[in-house]
């Protein structure tokens, strides 16, 4: 009976400092698992393009985790998955001189172009995260259609339904990355 009450006893405190030691290597371990590369234009075009930074961040490991060669099965490339064709909008819109696709492997060049976008669309949804998020990935065209549709939107302001599941799944990834790097890293 002694033995068997040392026994728990050995075994709870043993299981107390696993859980510390977890504890305390969890910031750790999400740090591995959630990279921030590029802070400083991060938190640069966030503040100039009045987007938080850590949803910059999160915007990045969704897209590319960080990857800045990563390139889409459509073409989308670098951190932020711009196509040549919007980041040649993007880059005619906002005055950047002798733009090439190349460019978009560019980590400054990918974020300022990225938040620069983000911003826009932003504007044009009126800061609604969900339809932001859900044209970034699944275009803007997309996107109005679906507000008309009330089969998808039945106020024509917001989406009950993304009809598209790799955007549903997207914004979800969006929402979730955003949530773990405002908690995990430090953005002063």
């Amino acid at each position: 009976m002694a033995k068997d009450r040392k026994f728990k006893y050995t075994g709870l405190i043993t299981a107390v400092l696993l859980i510390y030691i977890a504890m305390l290597c969890i910031p750790g371990i999400l740090k591995l698992l959630y990279p921030l590369e590029h802070k400083e234009a991060i938190i640069k075009y966030g503040q100039l393009h009045n987007i938080d930074p850590p949803l910059l961040a999160a915007l990045i490991k969704t897209e590319s985790n960080f990857e800045p060669y990563a390139e889409s099965r459509k073409g989308a490339k670098g951190l932020m998955q711009i196509t040549p064709s919007t980041g040649e909008w993007i880059a005619a819109t906002t005055g950047v001189k002798d733009y090439n696709e190349s460019m978009l492997y560019d980590p400054e060049t990918n974020i300022k172009l990225g938040s620069w976008y983000i911003e826009h669309l932003s504007e044009y949804y009126s800061g609604s995260f969900d339809l932001v998020f859900a044209a970034y990935n699944g275009g803007s065209g997309n996107v109005d259609k679906w507000l008309k549709d009330r089969n998808y939107s039945l106020n024509g302001r917001t989406l009950d339904t993304i009809p598209f599941l790799e955007t549903e799944n997207f914004v979800k990834r969006v929402k979730k990355n955003y949530s773990i790097y405002k908690r995990i890293y430090n953005w002063e």
